[in-house]
């Protein structure tokens, strides 16, 4: 699965990297611990527009009662998103990308689990599969729509599966346009990929990023599996 993640760079950065028509309206700080329903960064397609937008992480479906539910729906399988009715009609209409400096993963050693970092090889951010919906509540206007995300995984691959059995699914640079496309109800499994050691780097951090009220870029920076958390 993919519980945390870290998103330090900015508006401008992404925007360009993504080649982005519209900049968000909101701009958010850097953070190397994001958690569930936490403000993040997702590119969009509205029409032929692509968008940087502020989404929540934790997807509402658009015919939910309440948005309560949205802390378990951060993720996605890939196995079963097209048959899900919380995911069904997003995966036909509203697939975004995530952007993301390195995703957090948990391997259990005994009694313990030691949180892994896996990022990019060469240093690009990733761009994790995601799917949008606008959820509003009955008699509520435009400006009160909210707008949430989850992140698409699958199981992992090869040595990455020793640290967690579920790895996101990344959209390679040249099928964005696809993905994103909101004209193609199935734009293809075969465009998405798992991260696999030809592509990600892993390594051992400190289990500070257990704390959702811990951040800072020393979150990601390795350490010696089994090293105390140390005071933030």
């Amino acid at each position: 699965m993919c519980g945390r993640y870290a998103s330090s760079r900015g508006a401008h950065e992404l925007v360009e990297h993504f080649e982005v028509d519209e900049p968000p309206d909101e701009v958010l700080p850097p953070t190397y611990n994001v958690a569930p329903t936490d403000p993040v960064y997702a590119v969009v397609q509205r029409e032929a527009t692509r968008q940087l937008r502020v989404l929540r992480w934790g997807l509402v479906p658009s015919w939910a009662r309440d948005a309560k539910g949205a802390a378990r729906l951060i993720n996605a399988r890939r196995e079963t998103v097209q048959s899900k009715p919380a995911f069904r009609a997003a995966y036909a209409r509203r697939r975004c990308l995530l952007p993301a400096d390195g995703y957090y993963e948990w391997q259990r050693d005994g009694d313990r689990k030691q949180p892994w970092f896996l990022s990019s090889r060469d240093g690009r951010p990733l761009a994790m599969a995601g799917l949008y919906e606008v959820w509003s509540p009955k008699g509520a206007g435009a400006g009160d729509r909210l707008w949430t995300c989850t992140v698409l995984t699958t199981e992992a691959a090869d040595e990455l599966g020793e640290i967690h059995d579920r790895t996101p699914l990344l959209v390679p640079r040249d099928d964005w346009g696809r993905w994103l496309d909101p004209s193609l109800e199935d734009p293809g499994e075969g465009l998405l990929v798992p991260g696999t050691p030809g592509v990600l780097d892993a390594w051992p951090v400190s289990a500070a990023v257990g704390n959702v009220r811990n951040d800072g870029p020393e979150l990601s920076r390795p350490v010696a599996p089994g090293e105390p958390a140390g005071l933030f």
